[in-house]
């Protein structure tokens, strides 16, 4: 997404970033990290076990059936080879290997790295080789990521905003008791979880990651999933980051508003607490869904110029007046369910917004230098952006029980005697993360539970504790 910007000079954005992700990425580039996928995949066909290709057949198809799978028609007929539960042969599990690799790979990718191009034309009958440059290449795609950003960021075409560095949610991590100020309903955890030191953590260890790698602190923070709440704006205003993006759900509940109000929506707020300042901007939830949920179902044209009429609209209920209209959604989750990756949507997108006469795209620290904040916000609600709320990551049983259980942990590690573990403090922060939350009680295969007891199993053999009966498979 930061290099189509090449082609439309005038189109701004603001990126945002998750240290540890970007964290995994330096890993892959310094060949420090070993993977079952990428295992299974250096493996040569011919030497694969019967557990290695029941691996395969099961998670090599894990990808967008219509979009991408059915653009390759030989990975096409490897899948309906798998539905009909025929045998696979040696060439065939070798050419599954290569393509779900290859598959993964941007459009834009393989079509200007000649060795790429060389493969996707060659379709089938891959040898061992072939498989190899597509994971070299992979690995020189991951190298330029960050100095992508870089480059971006230093000619001014982009904002870099950061979320706290394991994506935890940060209301929860100062107190679980806060999700009931969200919503009364939610059934808490019968041990609190009360540790806003690890909230402050996880924020201040953000802002001094994008500040080794961008050489300047951020200006923004995406708190993870947009989770909110009054109890850490300190924790953010202390740390130096002057703005943050939450779901106009959060706006309305601080104001008490019941109806929707874009003129309240369309600009930034004001938090000003005794910590100092901190500005606010709510996303719009409707257009940012359009396109994170909706547009893939549409012909690109057609989708664009629905989202184009939509701005239209806005300009003209305000009649020519400054607005702020902020979309914010995730980066990732999208393309693959639209044709050639998004390409074709974003790159009609921008020229239409590159040629418009009443819009234009700012970052967020580029908007507020000439836009200051008028409307002060003098409490800010709890919630998300997933229904203005926490019951994502707490409420249900499974998700209570592990909040019980990381309370467990924490309280633990508090009573470990001076000098702590370095490595169990970084296991307990990894397992402040909010994904293991999000699945518990709704894990399609058990994996994301599996993963979540063995980062409790493993923190406790660092601070040397016995493991709880609870942890076992």
């Amino acid at each position: 997404m930061v290099q189509i910007l090449e082609k439309f000079p005038k189109i701004k954005q603001t990126f945002n970033v998750v240290p540890s992700l970007f964290e995994q990425v330096e890993d892959y580039n310094n060949r420090l990290v070993k993977e079952q996928f990428s295992e299974l995949t250096k493996k040569p066909a011919s030497d694969l076990t019967k557990h290695d290709k029941d691996f395969i057949l099961q998670n090599f198809f894990s990808i967008n059936r219509e979009r991408v799978i059915a653009t390759f028609p030989r990975y096409y007929e490897l899948y309906l080879q798998k539905q009909r539960g025929q045998e696979f042969s040696t060439q065939d599990y070798l050419d599954l290997q290569l393509y779900f690799n290859l598959a993964w790979i941007d459009p834009s990718f393989r079509q200007n790295i000649p060795e790429l191009k060389k493969i996707c034309s060659k379709e089938r009958f891959f040898a061992e080789g072939d498989k190899h440059i597509v994971l070299e290449k992979q690995l020189l795609i991951l190298k330029e990521i960050i100095p992508a950003y870089c480059l971006y960021k230093q000619n001014n075409q982009i904002e870099i905003s950061v979320t706290p560095y394991y994506h935890p949610i940060l209301p929860l991590l100062c107190s679980t008791n806060i999700a009931k100020e969200a919503n009364k309903k939610t059934a808490l955890p019968k041990k609190e979880f009360s540790f806003p030191a690890d909230a402050k953590y996880q924020i201040e260890s953000a802002v001094e990651f994008y500040k080794q790698r961008f050489g300047s602190i951020p200006e923004g923070m995406w708190p993870s999933e947009e989770a909110v709440s009054e109890h850490i704006l300190p924790l953010i205003i202390n740390s130096g980051i002057k703005w943050i993006v939450t779901d106009e759900a959060i706006l309305f509940k601080s104001l008490k508003i019941k109806k929707r109000n874009t003129k309240l929506l369309y600009q930034p707020h004001l938090l000003r607490r005794k910590d100092g300042e901190l500005n606010i901007v709510f996303r719009d939830r409707n257009l940012s869904d359009l396109i994170g949920f909706n547009y893939h179902r549409m012909k690109e044209t057609d989708a664009v110029n629905d989202f184009m009429g939509h701005l239209e609209n806005i300009d003209k209920t305000f009649k020519g007046k400054d607005t702020l209209v902020t979309i914010a959604m995730d980066g990732e989750n999208a393309w693959e369910f639209f044709r050639n990756d998004g390409h074709d949507f974003l790159e009609l997108f921008y020229q239409r917004i590159s040629e418009s006469n009443f819009v234009k795209t700012t970052t967020v620290s580029e908007y507020l230098k000439t836009n200051p904040a008028q409307n002060k916000i003098k409490r800010l609600s709890a919630g998300s952006w997933i229904y203005g709320e926490f019951g994502k990551w707490i409420g249900n049983p499974s998700k209570v029980r592990c909040w019980e259980w990381l309370t467990d942990a924490r309280k633990a590690l508090e009573k470990v005697k001076e000098p702590i573990n370095e490595l169990a403090l970084k296991q307990m922060y990894i397992l402040e993360g909010s994904d293991w939350f999000w699945w518990a009680g709704e894990d399609p295969d058990g994996s994301f539970d599996r993963l979540f007891r063995l980062h409790l199993t493993n923190f406790y053999k660092l601070i040397n504790q016995d493991t709880p009966e609870y942890l076992n498979p």
